[in-house]
């Protein structure tokens, strides 16, 4: 078993090789690590959405949690683990030229492709910050929303995480955190791998864990926006298992799910904070009718 820092020092080392490696690589791979094979098998398209530069995309995510996160113009928006700078990017279509959007990233050469990303397009609202997402270089209560994209199944502490983004959030502000969750265990030999951990399945939780720290971190209206299963193809976990383990694992119908999950920090203007659940209802609706189900959870405003 791994310690913290152990754990950081492989994906600080795994991501900066993404950060040199083509996006072809990246998406043909597991979270963009491991044997290149025939599969994209997290990451959505953020092709219709506006804001969005190829350039900065590395295909590394497991949702789109942009899409999902009210942003209005003029909001300060925080994206953790902000890589090459694609959610960024998409966030600033939102918040518009009142606003400021903050990256925050620990391996210094994603944050040199961030900011080489963000001066070739003259974003001036835009800044990428080197730093640990468990300890934010971020000032209290100063964002109005937080988003991440796969990141935070990297970290160790995700409790911490979560004190955080509480901590930088403003009184009413939220978060929509695309991540990968569990629904069974998986097997030693996934868990203990360093590849799979930087390819965002070994470090994640169980589904009812993760909700569980997000409401003892003291989050209200939680919500899980959207849920979807990610199916690893057998040539990949055959990297990692024999035949008789892939057979035990596929017997065990442990589910391995992307997640964008909502919630909001108490307080904040109650005018302004129902508007925006007004907002949030005919968004929410319009997104379920795209995907011609509703995807998130009872009592959110879409269903």
């Amino acid at each position: 078993m791994q310690t913290a820092e152990q754990i950081k020092s492989i994906v600080r080392e795994k991501y900066s090789e993404i950060a040199l490696q083509d996006k072809t690589t990246n998406a043909n791979s597991c979270c963009g690590v491991g044997t290149p094979g025939t599969y994209n098998i997290m990451s959505d398209s953020y092709t219709d959405l506006e804001g969005y530069n190829p350039d900065a995309d590395l295909g590394l995510g497991c949702g789109l949690p942009t899409q999902f996160a009210h942003i209005q113009a003029g909001d300060v928006v925080l994206d953790l683990g902000s890589g090459a700078g694609n959610d960024c990017f998409v966030a600033r279509a939102e918040t518009g030229p009142t606003g400021k959007v903050i990256g925050v990233d620990f391996t210094p050469a994603m944050i040199k492709k961030a900011r080489e990303n963000a001066e070739k397009r003259g974003f001036h609202n835009v800044e990428f910050r080197q730093g640990d997402i468990e300890d934010l270089p971020v000032s209290d209560n100063s964002v109005d929303v937080v988003v991440s994209n796969c990141v935070l199944n990297l970290v160790p502490d995700k409790p911490k995480v979560f004190g955080e983004i509480r901590r930088v959030l403003r009184p009413g502000g939220h978060f929509s955190i695309s991540d990968v969750v569990l629904v069974g265990e998986l097997p030693d030999a996934l868990r203990n791998a360093a590849e799979m951990y930087a390819g965002c399945v070994s470090g994640a939780v169980q589904r009812d864990e993760y909700l569980d720290i997000i409401r003892q971190t003291g989050f209200e209206n939680l919500s899980v926006q959207k849920q979807k299963p990610i199916l690893i193809p057998d040539e990949i976990l055959r990297e990692y298992l024999s035949e008789e383990e892939l057979k035990t694992f596929i017997a065990s119908q442990t589910g391995i799910f992307s997640v964008t999950v909502f919630a909001e920090k108490p307080g904040g203007d109650p005018a302004q904070k129902m508007a925006r659940a007004e907002k949030r209802k005919v968004e929410m609706r319009h997104l379920a009718a795209e995907a011609g189900s509703a995807c998130c959870a009872p009592g959110s405003g879409c269903c």
